[in-house]
């Protein structure tokens, strides 16, 4: 059986997009008889990330990753994040020669950093741009964003959609909420780039519901004493209160993706969204939901919305097939590095 090691410096305990997705991938790929080893920050010491304390950083070196990645002797290398673990990951695959690896864009970073930190996006997206394309192949989730990137530079784009779990997340019987309808319900980390605000700001009627946590929780329950915010959720109570809303709404401006848009579609949510990357290539379209400059009205014209079209749009994003695409990448980028040594007389 072949072997895939996947560096990331997003994992457990995080509760985001990029580790379900990872944990998930791992799970059909150990199916098609691939070996997934995983290469993390719980293998290290760590320390808080500046501004952000529940993403942990590694404290390890170069020489110490070269040693696992030989160590793993693995036939495919793919670095998820560009964190310190996946440019460290980076330099020793780059030394190592054989295999290579692919990398996958979960995360708008530059905007992510600029949001934070007065640092022009396109000092950032020049870092990525020597990150990302000295692999072969950058994996990407949508046709925004592989439009995006190949417009600023990026090279061997290739395309990974994702996958949901209709076994977990689909409609129910009964209600979980006790709260004045209709329900507009938000699912995700609570941080600035999340673009919360300009949902919690909005005049709507009914409740406002948001799940997740992040840094920004405290500063926003105290500043939106009306919204109902639960804390985190995972599993069946998660998908109970997805179930039980009305409209899924997504504020973000910054996504590549979006996986909690596909859950909450898939347990029967219309979505409002901004018409940007992500809802774009999700809804856009389609009667799952309603994109608008203007969130409010969005909201309050999701509510019309069936349940049924939500499940439909849901229905195109199956693990099956986003799992065959990224084993099928997997296998382009060995015929581009046999290519290349090739070429180069190797």
């Amino acid at each position: 059986m072949k072997r895939l090691l996947v560096v990331t410096d997003a994992w457990r305990p995080q509760i985001n997009g990029v580790v379900r997705s990872l944990e998930r991938l791992a799970e059909e790929l150990e199916k098609l008889d691939l070996v997934v080893e995983f290469l993390t920050p719980q293998l290290f010491r760590t320390l808080p990330m500046p501004t952000y304390p529940e993403i942990r950083l590694s404290l390890t070196h170069g020489w110490d990753i070269r040693r696992r990645i030989e160590k793993a002797a693995p036939d495919y290398v793919h670095i998820a994040t560009e964190g310190p673990l996946g440019m460290m990951a980076r330099r020793a695959a780059l030394d190592i020669r054989a295999p290579g690896y692919t990398t996958s864009y979960h995360t708008r970073f530059p905007e992510y950093v600029s949001a934070r930190f007065p640092v022009p996006q396109s000092w950032t997206y020049a870092m990525l741009r020597r990150f990302h394309n000295a692999g072969l192949g950058c994996m990407v989730a949508t046709e925004t964003l592989e439009k995006d990137l190949g417009a600023r530079g990026f090279l061997n784009l290739m395309r990974w959609s994702r996958g949901v779990d209709t076994d977990l997340f689909h409609p129910r019987e009964g209600n979980v909420y006790d709260l004045p309808r209709p329900i507009f319900l938000n699912v995700g980390r609570i941080a600035v780039e999340k673009n919360l605000e300009a949902f919690l700001d909005l005049d709507l009627p009914g409740s406002k519901v948001v799940i997740g946590d992040g840094p920004q929780l405290g500063e926003l329950k105290r500043k939106y004493p009306a919204v109902h915010f639960l804390g985190p959720k995972t599993g069946e109570d998660l998908a109970a209160h997805y179930a039980g809303a009305d409209v899924f709404v997504f504020p973000s401006l910054t996504d590549t993706f979006g996986n909690v848009v596909v859950e909450a579609l898939a347990s029967g949510l219309p979505v409002a969204a901004f018409p940007v990357m992500g809802p774009i290539d999700i809804v856009g379209g389609t009667r799952g939901g309603v994109l608008s400059n203007d969130l409010r009205e969005a909201c309050l014209a999701a509510t019309a919305l069936s349940r049924e079209d939500a499940i439909e749009v849901a229905r195109g994003f199956d693990w099956k097939g986003s799992t065959a695409q990224f084993r099928a990448n997997l296998e382009e980028a060995q015929v581009r590095r046999r290519a290349m040594q090739a070429a180069h007389g190797r």
